[in-house]
């Protein structure tokens, strides 16, 4: 089977062709044309002129309903129109001041009054450095140097987190990182709290826990149930710091994250994307005495050495912190969850209905906060999305699609839905007609990945 067929080739030079133009302008200025990994694809990335509410249109002249939203960070949508007026009334007031203001403690109260582990907060400019910063806290609070993390999840880009995203997981996907750095983590299999404790009894330098409380990769590999509640037990038994990803299911699952909807409390929480309404911005929320350490004290050798170091230039910034809080603002009724969440849920069931009809192997699978797609896989069935674990292992649901997964979301292109390659995520402004939509355009992209060989008989 070859994923690159002529036929798929030439649909797409056909219904793309300004972007193949434009892609070939950007690879004279970006190494592989693109600003981020998860915008590449072959032949060319789309080209999006303009966005509003669950759509957005590319310089070829196509419209679509979309399921990146912002990479997760639009919960309300694109352009808002309370998020919009604000930001544009601030951008008359300034963009930078080099200086404190009252929009970050609006924001900050915001993050505390939603987020329950949030007793004090620290803004950053991305999730990246949201994780980075709390793993920095928590070895600095417990004084030993190792982190767990597991398989499958994701936690930004620096080094400390860049072992155990992807297959293989005891190599680092990602040249230029340090075996001294590799050698501070600890990797273990998801959903298995035999094995964090017996991590925990055997090494003493293990000093904090990190994941996406909703399971790896924004779901992929779902979280079981009891699993974080066990986890939060052990890391009391031992005095481990136990930290919450939520740059993605934070206030996506309800006003105060994936803490609030499954009942655990962590140590310190990660946010980016929602937190900031689409603009740029993190932040960190956790125990007081942990964040504290991010305290003056006026004590000269405790200050130099005895604290962590928090500069960046763009904390705080009041374009951002508009955002967020006026985002947060209407996150904090619930409805705008709520919405999203049924909309995923009834998409979920109306895309197996369409594998089912077309007896094509693979299931659609997710919850909440989104969805994954198992299309065209003989070992999946659309009944084993109620239950994805009984039936695959954490290394399988990795390994999803495989080579399909670009070819589906090309043809998921040309049918007018844009979602990253196996997955997706809804938005307040996401109507039943758009699922109703998305899920006829779904059916034709199966008979598009029929026509070019790639699924079924032909």
């Amino acid at each position: 089977m070859h994923t690159q067929s002529s036929a798929m080739l030439s649909d797409f030079q056909a219904h793309f062709p300004k972007a193949l133009n434009k892609y070939e302008e950007a690879k004279q200025v970006f190494p592989a044309g693109v600003t981020h990994d998860g915008r590449y694809l072959q032949p060319a990335p789309i080209y999006v002129t303009h966005a509003e509410g669950s759509r957005k249109w590319d310089i070829d002249g196509n419209e679509y309903i979309d399921y990146w939203v912002g990479h997760g960070a639009l919960l309300l949508g694109h352009n808002h129109p309370q998020v919009t007026q604000a930001v544009s009334e601030q951008l008359q007031r300034g963009t930078h001041y080099g200086a404190s203001h009252q929009l970050e403690i609006q924001w900050g109260q915001w993050i505390q009054k939603l987020v329950p582990s949030a007793e004090k907060v620290r803004l950053t400019s991305s999730g990246t450095e949201a994780t980075m910063m709390a793993i920095r806290l928590a070895r600095g609070f417990t004084g030993k140097k190792k982190l767990i993390r597991f398989s499958g999840h994701f936690h930004g880009w620096h080094d400390t987190v860049m072992m155990g995203v992807s297959l293989p997981y005891d190599a680092p996907n990602s040249v230029g990182i340090p075996d001294e750095t590799l050698s501070t983590v600890v990797v273990l299999p998801p959903n298995e709290i035999e094995a964090v404790e017996r991590a925990i009894q055997t090494d003493p330098e293990i000093g904090a826990i990190i994941l996406e409380p909703g399971g790896a990769s924004n779901g992929r590999i779902p979280t079981k149930a009891g699993f974080l509640q066990d986890l939060r037990d052990v890391c009391t038994k031992y005095g481990v710091v136990l930290i919450f990803d939520e740059v993605i299911s934070g206030f996506r699952y309800a006003p105060g994250g994936a803490q609030e909807y499954f009942g655990v409390m962590p140590d310190m929480t990660t946010m980016a994307k929602i937190v900031a309404g689409g603009l740029p911005g993190g932040a960190v929320g956790g125990r007081a005495d942990i964040m504290d350490q991010l305290d003056f004290t006026g004590d000269k050798q405790r200050d130099r050495y005895g604290r962590m170091s928090h500069p960046g230039t763009y904390n705080g910034n009041p374009l951002s912190a508009t955002a967020g809080m006026t985002a947060l603002s209407i996150a904090a009724t619930g409805d705008p969850q709520k919405k999203a969440g049924a909309s995923c849920l009834k998409l979920i069931q109306g895309l197996n209905e369409v594998l089912k009809f077309s007896e094509t192997p693979g299931c659609v699978y997710g919850d909440v906060a989104g969805f994954h797609f198992l299309v065209g896989q003989a070992d999946f069935h659309p009944e084993y999305a109620e239950n994805i674990l009984e039936y695959a292992s954490p290394e399988r649901l990795t390994v999803g699609m495989g080579l399909l997964a670009k070819p589906m979301r090309i043809a998921m292109l040309m049918e007018g839905i844009d979602k990253p390659a196996s997955a997706g995520r809804l938005s307040a402004a996401h109507t039943d007609e758009d699922i109703g939509q998305t899920i006829s355009a779904f059916e034709k992209a199966i008979h598009r990945m029929e026509r070019w060989g790639l699924i079924g008989d032909s």
